[in-house]
């Protein structure tokens, strides 16, 4: 798997969900090797949306086409400022292929690692055998570029179940969990309360 990770501050909230609908109807059907994607707007008007494909040479073949470049040509207008672009080669998920279609809630984190396989294969172990610890997390995906930008997509049934406290976690968990916290370093969040899924089928 491929994920392309796209962020930017949104000057046109209806009108870029508008673009968003767009490409789901008239350009998705196209789009070889597109897996789905997972998108939203942050409280203080980030958008961000990691864009899921079955290889690089599949985003590329994507981006390359001209309808793609036409669609992007008129919904860059929604957004204030420039658009940053992550391609991640790296990508690991956990529990259900890394989500679900119950999904209520999605949180993302962006980070900065010295380390992303071994932090991907902790993120994949923790989340694997912590289902007790949390049972209101469905899945979650994490990706990585080659210079160690990471970005992680946690679906959770709803806000509620996000916000509760864990329980009690085992000791086997908790210094897999604390590796991967000294490995994470500074994150970034983003909570999306009214997360856009889109998928393949």
């Amino acid at each position: 798997m491929f994920i392309q990770v796209i962020r930017g501050k949104v000057a046109d909230g209806p009108g870029l969900r508008r673009f968003l609908d767009r490409w789901t109807e008239e350009l998705r059907p196209g789009a070889v090797g597109y897996l789905g994607s997972t998108s939203g707007i942050r409280e203080d008007g980030t958008f961000i949306t990691l864009v899921r494909f079955e290889s690089e040479e599949a985003a590329r073949r994507n981006s390359e086409r001209p309808e793609q470049d036409s669609w992007w040509f008129e919904t860059k207008d929604c957004f204030d400022g420039p658009v940053s672009f992550m391609d991640c080669p790296y990508v690991t998920t956990w529990r259900a292929g890394g989500g679900a279609d119950d999904v209520g809630f999605v949180q993302i984190l962006e980070g900065r690692t010295a380390d992303a396989r071994r932090l991907g294969e902790l993120k994949t172990e923790a989340g694997d055998s912590g289902h007790g610890v949390r049972p209101g997390i469905l899945g979650g995906t994490f990706a990585a570029a080659d210079d160690g930008r990471y970005v992680e997509a946690v679906y959770f049934t709803d806000e509620a179940e996000a916000r509760a406290k864990d329980l009690e976690v085992p000791d086997d968990l908790r210094s897999l969990l604390t590796e991967e916290s000294r490995l994470m370093g500074r994150v970034d969040y983003f909570d999306l309360h009214e997360p856009i899924l889109g998928s393949a089928r």
